[in-house]
């Protein structure tokens, strides 16, 4: 029997004001005048008081990411070849300052700096064969878990998928709640219920252990403290959560709710947050205890979901997003364990689809 030799990020600081770290933290990788660190800032920044203390030398290069549509392969092979045009030489470090789909940018730009080709040839498990320029994940929305995790989620030609390996993990993560301090209150809930799916997905699946339950408890009693309670220490809980919650799916695995997820965002375009929402609240029949916890977080928070957005939709189009939901494999096996081939059928995605 083999066990998961999971890598995961080997430096964090967590605490309010701890981004002012940031700048120490990129002069340890600074070893020669001429090293150069790339930024990848979330554009909702520009312009805004953070982007003055993002700690830049005249010689870095900081590109400002546009996260506004799903993050794509073709915008990574964009970002690398601007890197590698801005220098001959590689970055010290990738900084990846936003959300979960700048982390993800970041942390796929980095590989690719030393992997050839597009990385649409990654997307997969394990596929990454060198190891990545040294990066470090900000985040300034919490709920994704990204800082934590081993993938970074990618729409490509095909499908969307993650460049999933060992590689990918950050180098350093720095946890400042005081960076989530103003995000609008419909993508903070989107944002954080990515957490809250995590948990119910790693504690009800096949591939549940003492480790992920671990994790995944304690991120599930902090979502509650923020989304049912409203603590006064709510933005401190849900940055813990999150990468809680990263961590349990690192040692186990998501479900249903992200699979249904990843055929609405690679078709429709819908971000991952709103997504899992839309897709989680059809999944009663899966998560029922999870699903009428989320309502009862809806009605507290005001959040209103879209409706009927696929029940119109084209035939062929419903068959693209069961098609992409469909080849999540592990997720599957997470649901239902060996033979869920069986039960994972174009008719029962289909209904789940036109419900959506």
């Amino acid at each position: 029997m083999s066990f998961k030799n999971f890598k995961c990020v080997p430096k964090m600081i967590f605490g309010r004001g701890s981004f002012v770290q940031l700048d120490v933290v990129l002069g340890q990788e600074r070893k020669e005048a001429n090293d150069f660190v790339v930024f990848l800032v979330d554009d909702v920044h520009q312009g805004k008081p953070l982007a003055d203390r993002v700690p830049t030398k005249a010689h870095d290069l900081l590109i400002y990411v546009n996260v506004d549509e799903e993050p794509t392969t073709e915008q990574v092979d964009g970002f690398t070849a601007q890197v590698k045009a801005f220098n001959t030489t590689l970055p010290v470090s990738v900084v990846g300052l936003g959300g979960g789909s700048t982390m993800d940018l970041a942390k796929a730009v980095s590989l690719m700096l030393t992997n050839p080709g597009s990385s649409s040839e990654y997307q997969g498990w394990d596929l990454i064969k060198n190891p990545a320029v040294h990066h470090i994940g900000i985040p300034t929305v919490s709920g994704t878990g990204a800082e934590a995790s081993r993938t970074a989620v990618l729409c490509g030609p095909v499908r969307k998928l993650g460049l999933n390996s060992d590689y990918t993990v950050f180098d350093q993560i720095i946890m400042d709640s005081e960076l989530i301090a103003g995000v609008p209150t419909d993508q903070w809930f989107y944002t954080g219920m990515d957490c809250f799916i995590h948990c119910v997905e790693s504690l009800q699946g096949t591939y549940l252990n003492e480790f992920a339950k671990a994790f995944a408890e304690k991120s599930m009693d902090l979502c509650r403290q923020v989304f049912l309670d409203d603590h006064a220490e709510k933005d401190d809980k849900l940055m813990m959560a999150s990468y809680m919650g990263g961590m349990s799916i690192a040692y186990s695995q998501v479900g249903a709710c992200h699979a249904v997820s990843y055929g609405l965002g690679y078709v429709l375009g819908y971000h991952h947050g709103i997504g899992n929402c839309l897709a989680f609240n059809v999944l009663e029949e899966f998560y029922p205890e999870g699903v009428t916890e989320f309502r009862k977080m809806m009605k507290i928070h005001n959040i209103t979901l879209p409706k009927n957005i696929c029940k119109d939709l084209p035939d062929e189009t419903i068959a693209k997003m069961v098609a992409v939901t469909k080849s999540m494999g592990p997720l599957w096996d997470n649901v239902y364990g060996k033979g869920w081939e069986e039960k994972v059928t174009d008719e029962m995605l289909t209904k789940l689809f036109r419900r959506i």
